[in-house]
């Protein structure tokens, strides 16, 4: 199809800001309004973490086998950088684990898919989730979230369909999840296709094609192109029964004897994603006694005049080399939000971290967040920081940044972050972030087509997002 092709989608070219610094929706000083509650019946969030621990399981099992006998710096645990383990890899985690090479592949992929491992180059490293899973119910909410949002990669898209059909099919089913969710029972699946096609119907009339002069970019004047032929004679049935049997192979729901019913967590997901309420930080108490990790979680949800003020009573209790080499340590961890944070909070060491900071330059997940710390501190215009970045380092700052907001933040964040790339073209962007190689690189690219609402560009995100995810 043709309708709304995002490579003439431009993005506003704005500064990057620190992820700390972005307003917040709640003033301050105001008392926070009492969270939403779930539907009468929702199982309590610790018994929500048990289902996903119980779920992932088999996720976890293998992640953690990979970070014991892999080890850091050791090679095979994947072939050609494709996030795919090798045949040797794979057959050795079979054999220590008793599981046949297909259920270790498959266990593989979902440890990807919800954030316990994370992929670099030809080698894979546990993910800051797995490091959490067994103290941290928020944490197992959110990996099982990601797997949640990513269902349509979880299982093979049908080969005998076309791309656009199956993008269509996709973009339709969280309407036929709130129905499930509202429906707190069994849906025949008759119901439900009857569902799909009025909002496949519905999409189509919303995209309002129209055809392109071939390499002149302008409209032709005809209302809809001969691509989408395909598209809108494809039977939806098959399709369906592919989205629910993904949904059900990630503990979303069950399905079988021509009905679906959504799973307690599959029910409480659908029920967080339209009230747009995420797991976040705590609020602070007692930040000057934590670790530095444990401190900046407890800062994450202040507006930047009041974490700065933490981050000075934190540094005034402890002597200022052990507390900048422990805000160090918690930007090397996997939460992207922390890595920002902390660098937020060496701006406030000021001159006593510039050795430190230029020690971890050689670093790639730090080199970005020290270039820019050293630039201020060298007085260069914060607003020009940025400047000092390559393309490929300001990219890779993007997705890393992309990877806070969609771990800790609202979907609308995540559509402004967009306007923050560098790139001029949503397609130019797809394609640098795809090669710039970060292992959150699949996770961002699912959370934002999640989020987005141009159905159109949210398609070319998730066609990128499977591509990194198959290795193509």
């Amino acid at each position: 199809m043709t309708s709304r092709i995002p490579r003439d989608s431009r993005l506003r070219l704005v500064r990057p800001r620190p992820l700390a610094a972005a307003p917040r929706a709640v003033n301050q000083r105001r008392p926070r309004r009492p969270a939403p509650r779930p539907p009468e019946g929702t199982p309590a969030p610790a018994e929500l973490a048990g289902m996903a621990r119980a779920g992932l399981a088999g996720a976890v099992r293998l992640a953690r086998w990979a970070d014991a006998a892999l080890g850091p710096g050791r090679h095979g645990a994947t072939a050609d950088g494709k996030a795919t383990l090798s045949d040797a890899t794979a057959e050795r985690a079979a054999a220590d684990l008793g599981l046949s090479v297909a259920q270790v592949r498959a266990d593989w992929d979902t440890a990807r898919l919800a954030g316990l491992v994370e992929v670099h180059g030809d080698s894979a490293r546990p993910g800051w989730r797995l490091r959490a899973w067994d103290r941290d119910d928020s944490a197992v909410l959110r990996g099982w979230v990601a797997l949640f949002d990513a269902w349509s990669l979880a299982s093979p898209e049908p080969e005998d369909h076309e791309p656009a059909a199956v993008a269509e099919v996709v973009s339709a089913m969280p309407q036929v999840l709130s129905f499930l969710q509202l429906s707190a029972g069994p849906v025949p699946v008759e119901q439900l296709l009857d569902l799909l096609q009025q909002r496949v119907t519905e999409l189509r009339t919303e995209r309002c094609e129209v055809a392109y002069e071939p390499g002149t970019g302008r409209p032709a004047g005809s209302p809809a192109p001969a691509a989408a032929a395909p598209a809108a004679d494809a039977p939806l049935a098959p399709l369906l029964d592919w989205a629910l049997r993904a949904l059900a192979s990630v503990g979303a729901l069950t399905y079988g004897g021509g009905q679906a019913t959504l799973t307690p967590l599959g029910s409480w997901a659908v029920w967080v994603k339209l009230e747009q309420i995420c797991v976040a930080a705590q609020s602070p108490a007692g930040n000057i006694e934590q670790s530095a990790e444990d401190m900046l979680r407890g800062c994450a949800q202040l507006r930047p005049n009041a974490a700065r003020a933490e981050y000075r009573a934190w540094l005034a209790a402890r002597p200022v080399g052990s507390a900048v080499t422990e805000l160090i340590d918690a930007a090397r961890g996997d939460d992207a939000l922390l890595r920002g944070l902390a660098f937020e909070a060496l701006r406030v060491v000021g001159a006593p971290a510039e050795p430190d900071v230029r020690a971890v330059v050689a670093e790639p997940a730090l080199r970005p967040y020290a270039l820019l710390w050293l630039a201020e501190h060298d007085g260069v215009d914060p607003e020009d920081a940025h400047e000092v970045l390559t393309r490929e380092e300001a990219t890779w700052l993007w997705v890393d940044t992309a990877a806070a907001v969609a771990d800790h933040g609202e979907a609308p964040m995540l559509v402004r972050h967009l306007e923050s790339a560098v790139q001029p073209t949503v397609p130019q962007l797809l394609d640098e972030v795809r090669a710039v190689g970060h292992p959150r690189t699949v996770q961002v690219l699912v959370a934002l087509a999640a989020a987005h609402p141009d159905p159109a560009l949210a398609k070319a995100v998730r066609r990128a997002a499977f591509q990194v995810h198959t290795g193509g």
